[in-house]
């Protein structure tokens, strides 16, 4: 189908609607957003005068892949702990990973903590938040959208935005049938979301975005009747509006299994040790992982098996999990679990299933970005002798470690969703 075609003055691209589509988009979505709108988030900065930007980037940040529903409360207990950025700057990242623990993605928590710090640094420097684009985007963890809702909500300047949300609409709008994955396809995007965002009221405009996308274009049931864009919606004249965005599918996610060591101390104490900055769950704490090898649909626990050869055969000093393949046992093992591993090696150490039948044996699935991951709990109550030990092997590796019950670790660590599944079996 051809559509008449109008340029932006900023970009080479062609829309397919008319020049009088484009111009009449914000006014119709303002009009609906002023009486249909969410005005009561808490994070929204559209009806004062004195903007809060550090309000707005720690919404932006908790909102990137999630849910307004799952952020409220994270957000609340943020600025209850952390009302200024001076104070998310100063706390300890153990503090910060305890009140970001469960809201998954962990590795924005870690920019958030860098970016306080980052913020602070020009404050103390230039006497304000960053001013521009360009400074926002200098923060860990803020790409362009990000900096663009900052800019319009958080400050009240202009600025674009172009995440998922936006994304759909705006493929639905203009039948926009590339590939978002694509750079091409997202370079079309921003340049129609810059066209559309108006000089004035663009964190209005932002917000309205967000709305339109959360609560009427959604991805599986859209609210077309609803809609304030419909009469020019092409996606909807042509009746195909789950049809975009146009995204390449997926491939299936790949299998991942571990077994969840519960060494216990003999009083009730369980061993927990604090993940690598880098990776899964960078700098929170976890229980000890042993990488499960599948085969032939079954599976060997590298934590069950004992050392049967001569320690210096490296071929057999991991166990069977493992086997000799060297780059998987770096790869799936942080410093910390290897020692673990070799600890239950040299004592002839064994686990055991801490299921209560047969019926409940099955492992808890985890599914993280790239990968589901099955977790299978087992049990090791040790001696004050091995205990001790055990935590000079740590200390001289300089690890971080602590035993703690299980409730006082839930209470006290930032501990990744997956570990709440385990102790909660």
């Amino acid at each position: 189908m051809t559509q008449p075609t109008a340029n932006s003055e900023s970009s080479n691209t062609t829309f397919n609607h008319t020049t009088s589509s484009l111009n009449a988009f914000a006014p119709r979505l303002l009009d609906w957003f002023a009486e249909n709108g969410r005005h009561d988030l808490p994070w929204q900065q559209h009806q004062t005068d004195t903007p809060n930007p550090y309000i707005v980037w720690l919404s932006e940040v908790m909102l990137q892949q999630t849910q307004v529903t799952t952020v409220l409360p994270y957000f609340a207990r943020f600025m209850e702990t952390f009302p200024t950025v001076q104070d998310l700057a100063a706390a300890d990242w153990d503090v910060v990973a305890e009140h970001w623990a469960g809201l998954g993605y962990y590795a924005r928590a870690r920019n958030l903590h860098k970016g306080a710090k980052q913020l602070v640094a020009v404050i103390e420097e230039t006497g304000e938040f960053p001013q521009t684009l360009a400074g926002w985007e200098a923060i860990s963890g803020v790409g362009p959208s990000t900096a663009g809702a900052i800019m319009a909500m958080g400050l009240h300047r202009y600025g674009v935005i172009c995440d998922g949300n936006v994304k759909r609409v705006l493929t639905r709008w203009a039948a926009i049938d590339g590939d978002i994955t694509k750079s091409a396809t997202n370079k079309d995007l921003w340049a129609l979301a810059e066209r559309l965002t108006p000089t004035e009221n663009s964190g209005l405009f932002a917000q309205a975005m967000m709305d339109m996308g959360a609560t009427l274009c959604t991805r599986s049931k859209p609210a077309c009747l609803l809609c304030p864009l419909q009469e020019d919606c092409l996606a909807h004249a042509e009746g195909r509006e789950t049809d975009y965005p146009v995204k390449a599918k997926k491939q299936p996610k790949p299998s991942k299994f571990s077994d969840a060591l519960l060494i216990e101390n003999i009083d009730g104490e369980i061993l927990w040790l604090q993940r690598p900055d880098n990776g899964i769950w960078g700098g929170l704490w976890s229980l000890p992982l042993q990488f499960v090898e599948k085969v032939d649909g079954k599976t060997n626990s590298n934590a069950t098996v004992k050392k049967t050869l001569a320690s210096d055969d490296k071929s057999s000093n991991v166990a069977s999990g493992v086997r000799s393949n060297e780059k998987v046992y770096e790869t799936e093992f942080t410093t910390a679990e290897q020692i673990v591993h070799e600890w239950l090696i040299t004592n002839e150490l064994v686990t055991e299933s801490v299921s209560k039948s047969l019926l409940d044996d099955a492992p808890i699935k985890h599914s993280l970005t790239h990968f589901h991951w099955y977790l299978t709990p087992r049990k090791l109550t040790v001696d004050t002798a091995k205990m001790l030990e055990l935590n000079e092997k740590l200390a001289a590796a300089e690890i971080d470690f602590k035993w703690l019950t299980e409730q006082t670790a839930q209470d006290n660590l930032g501990l990744p969703r997956a570990m709440e599944k385990v102790i909660e079996r």
